[in-house]
């Protein structure tokens, strides 16, 4: 192996930058949790008090800036430190990260989606322990009991038995029969229709729970389950002979059972929505605020600056130690007003560009993508995705998440330009509107479409329909 030198240049994070770009991405609950962790770990970092006279504040906050000048003592210069948020360019500080930022956005977005419920929260109860703590309250034997615990264990999450009643028995070296007769134990848990194997066995389960065996509704479930996914209501009503308005009042029976009983149970967030930023007309204009009353207000603890007096007694490692969380308690509190100049640079753009959505709502609502407001704001569009990541804004129309106002362009015949949450607010009112005996098609709405002047192609409506959670138009038939 042959040794030697070579220069190479490369790109090193500094935990400076990676502090800032956080705080920039995280919402409001977050950076309260990370301030008051930082005012319980670092000692040069304390809460302004509200009775503070302005004096006071002023006087303590130049003590901090030039620490001391003459009398022997240690100056900023010799401790390294930037004396004022005025000597950092952020903008250019935060570009800096932008290679960095790119190479981790979409493990970072992937990690935002598989954290946010551990982030905000579960309701904290499992079907399996729900259904368990109801199986121990049954006069059952403590075989017959571990049978209905393994049973339960083999449930989705949607309630049903995901594992061959055979199989089970197999396991467990019973008889099938056995197994059998604990898992109709189960099916009589609560939430009604879990344990069952299939859909119709679980709409069954629900009619056996409300004594309705023997109605219309349960026939039709139990016989014809595949025509009525398939609405082949004449060969139901043939079959049956019965009236369409008895088939009409089965189905609406049919309609109030639950599919999917088990994510009733434990699928539940409770996920507390605080808005970062408030969206308010005054005098005809739109002001925009932010919501941080409740963050603590951090400043520099001038206390400790005497240690780092050359007069002091003071060891090196204590001078050493205060420097180094004095750096760090400025870089903190430079880096939160960064991020509320740049979230206000970012908001009052939106609002700018969206003025026809304050004022009209959803239809009037224009395409817009990062790198407009990028370029607006003279940032990165990096730089804007983290401000705009997990933050809501609270206006007179709702509570709306940042990126809701980043949306596709659709462009109509006229030259105007429609954002896709426009077009599918437009498909969406006129499905609600349609006959629900006559519903329109996707090529109807395609053709409606047209005559409004918006070019668009059958399989977009399609797209959008799915996207917005609603059916075909052939399930959406009433008979």
């Amino acid at each position: 192996m042959e040794l030697g030198l070579r220069t190479q240049l490369s790109q090193t994070i500094s935990p400076q930058l990676i502090q800032s770009l956080k705080l920039l991405q995280i919402p409001l609950l977050e950076l309260e949790q990370v301030m008051k962790q930082e005012l319980q770990t670092n000692p040069m970092l304390e809460e302004e008090d509200e009775t503070t006279e302005p004096d006071e504040l002023e006087q303590s906050a130049d003590s901090v800036e030039s620490p001391v000048e003459t009398n022997g003592q240690v100056d900023s210069a010799e401790l390294g430190l930037k004396s004022t948020s005025n000597e950092i360019d952020w903008d250019a500080y935060l570009r800096d990260g932008v290679a960095y930022e790119y190479e981790h956005h979409e493990q970072t977005e992937r990690d935002e989606d598989r954290n946010l419920l551990d982030r905000e929260g579960k309701t904290g109860t499992t079907l399996a322990n729900h259904l368990i703590s109801q199986l121990h309250l049954l006069s059952l034997s403590v075989y017959e009991t571990e049978i209905g615990e393994y049973i339960i264990g083999n449930l989705g999450e949607d309630g049903y038995l995901t594992c061959p009643v055979e199989e089970i028995a197999e396991k467990l070296g019973t008889d099938p029969a056995t197994v059998e007769q604990i898992l109709t134990v189960v099916q009589t848990l609560e939430p009604v229709g879990v344990g069952a194997r299939n859909l119709r066995e679980c709409l069954l389960i629900q009619f056996r729970a409300d004594d309705q065996e023997d109605t219309l509704a349960a026939r039709i479930i139990h016989d014809h389950l595949d025509d009525l996914q398939n609405r082949r209501y004449a060969v139901i009503k043939k079959a049956l002979k019965v009236s369409q308005e008895a088939i009409q009042d089965a189905l609406q029976q049919i309609a109030e059972l639950n599919p999917k009983p088990g994510l009733s149970i434990g699928s539940e967030t409770a996920i507390p929505i605080i808005p970062d930023l408030i969206v308010e007309k005054v005098d005809g204009e739109y002001v925009v605020m932010l919501n941080d009353r409740n963050l603590p207000r951090l400043r520099i603890n001038g206390t400790y600056l005497t240690i780092l007096n050359r007069s002091s007694h003071a060891s090196d490692d204590a001078r050493q130690y205060v420097r180094q969380k004095l750096n760090d308690a400025r870089w903190l509190v430079h880096s939160i007003e960064q991020r509320r100049t740049t979230m206000l640079k970012v908001m009052n753009y939106i609002v700018k560009a969206q003025r026809g959505f304050f004022d009209k709502g959803l239809p009037s609502l224009k395409p817009m993508v990062l790198q407009e407001v990028a370029d607006a704001i003279n940032m990165h569009p990096a730089t804007v995705s983290r401000v705009t990541a997990s933050k809501y804004v609270q206006t007179a129309r709702g509570v709306f998440p940042l990126k809701f106002f980043f949306d596709g362009m659709i462009e109509t015949e006229d030259g105007e330009e429609l954002s896709t949450k426009s077009v599918k607010d437009r498909i969406a009112r006129l499905i609600k509107e349609e006959d629900p005996h006559d519903p329109l098609s996707d090529q109807k709405i395609v053709d409606v479409l047209h005559a409004q002047g918006v070019d668009i192609a059958r399989r977009t409506i399609a797209k959008y329909r799915d996207q917005l959670g609603i059916m075909p138009a052939r399930y959406r038939k009433k008979v």
